[in-house]
């Protein structure tokens, strides 16, 4: 059962019967609700003349959006000469959106209004990824408790976005990495459970687009990577201002690039990846096979196995000033700089900013990758790509999957 109220513009996004004059529009009223989200607040006149559409049907369409508190009037023009118009944006309190960033771990859960405005976060919420029907349940649960929290009216969330690891067709609302146990999309799975539309998302594209639409360190850049390093290495592609998906949605693979010649077994079933030598799961098996030859650390006389040690201990062993993790993140840092590298001379970026769980470790990693980088690229390409440090952190997962939803709802294709 659908959440969205009645008689609204929102409502009227998920009916599929629109044709004819009601069908252009809605189509109309996207354009004038997406021109506010990228340009901010306007005049009817600008509106016009921006959209090639008369100013009677503007001042319509306007009015429409207006008694459905979708738009709002924000007053008079500042102007010392002539009648002043008014201008008119999006009503932040109209709609609000959820997005959910999965990790293996837990779970980050941000809410945004119509105006992209992070009003909550709420980060590490304990959960267990696992690929099972019953974890798929646990999920499904978490975010209709955590939903139920939040002093917004049910109604008023619009749309909700998950970011999952992995293979992801946003377009078909498939994974073809975790919980496809059904013939249905996952998207659908999810809508069915929570009773809200969901977009599926790769959670370093969302991370990327999170970054980019986010306020944080993107300026004026416009190609810009993002790498994501937690237990796996992705990566979100942002090229003139639009992510980069592949024919089948899967570009970003970077931790399956065959970088290495090893015997390590990847979890993709192929040996030499990246990820077999610089991500988190690499440096937590690096990390237990050091303990086990001897080496001394603040983590030793809790470790029994491997499956004891988790990635964020080595983190905050790291911070502690552990110096057997801090010499293994330097290892991993070079390892990545190195691939890194190949993605400077591949595209030749703006921006390539580092990401995920283990940036939060600073320059512990980041001062390598870029030892790394000087040693491996050509100083003519490495000189024209900065690289830095997500200033985002945990956030930027939860607030691209915001964003991504109110872009998918509105756009009028």
């Amino acid at each position: 059962m659908s959440n969205l109220p009645e008689n609204s513009f929102f409502e009227s996004l998920k009916a599929e019967d629109l044709s004819g004059v009601a069908y252009k529009n809605h189509l109309l009223k996207k354009k004038v609700l997406n021109y506010f989200s990228n340009f901010g607040n306007s005049t009817i006149q600008d509106l016009s003349k921006a959209l090639n559409i008369s100013t009677p049907k503007m001042g319509q369409i306007i009015l429409e959006l207006t008694e459905n508190g979708v738009v709002q009037d924000y007053g008079k023009v500042d102007s010392s000469v002539g009648r002043r118009p008014n201008q008119y944006g999006l009503n932040a309190s109209s709609a609000f959106f959820v997005g959910i960033e999965v990790k293996k771990e837990y779970i980050n859960l941000g809410l945004t209004d119509f105006k992209n405005q992070l009003l909550k976060f709420l980060p590490h919420i304990p959960y267990n990824l696992d690929n099972t029907e019953e974890a798929l349940d646990e999920l499904c649960k978490i975010i209709n408790q955590q939903i139920d929290k939040f002093n917004v009216p049910k109604s008023k969330i619009i749309g909700i976005g998950i970011n999952l690891s992995g293979r992801i067709n946003y377009k078909t609302g498939y994974s073809y990495s975790y919980f496809n146990f059904s013939e249905n999309p996952l998207s659908k799975v999810f809508r069915t459970k929570t009773g809200f539309p969901t977009f599926l998302e790769n959670d370093s594209r969302a991370m990327a687009f999170g970054e980019f639409k986010g306020g944080g360190i993107v300026k004026e850049e416009k190609n810009v990577l993002f790498i994501n390093v937690g237990y796996g290495i992705g990566m979100g592609i942002m090229i003139n201002g639009e992510l980069v998906y592949g024919k089948s949605g899967f570009s970003g693979e970077i931790g399956h690039i065959p970088l290495f010649e090893n015997e390590i077994i990847c979890h993709c079933g192929k040996k030499g990846c990246l990820e077999t030598e610089a991500s988190g799961r690499a440096l937590i098996s690096k990390f237990y096979k050091k303990l086990q030859e001897g080496s001394q650390s603040t983590l030793s006389h809790r470790i029994k196995s491997e499956n004891d040690l988790k990635l964020n201990d080595i983190i905050n062993a790291a911070l502690n000033d552990d110096v057997l993790a801090i010499e293994l993140i330097d290892e991993i840092g070079k390892k990545l700089g190195r691939g890194i590298s190949a993605l400077l001379h591949l595209y030749n970026p703006e921006l390539v900013i580092i990401g995920g769980s283990l940036a939060k470790t600073g320059d512990y990693l980041f001062l390598p990758i870029k030892m790394a980088i000087n040693k491996y690229s050509l100083s003519l390409v490495s000189n024209d790509s900065k690289i830095v440090l997500s200033e985002l952190g945990e956030k930027a997962g939860a607030l691209g999957a915001c964003q991504l939803v109110r872009k998918r709802l509105l756009q009028s294709e």
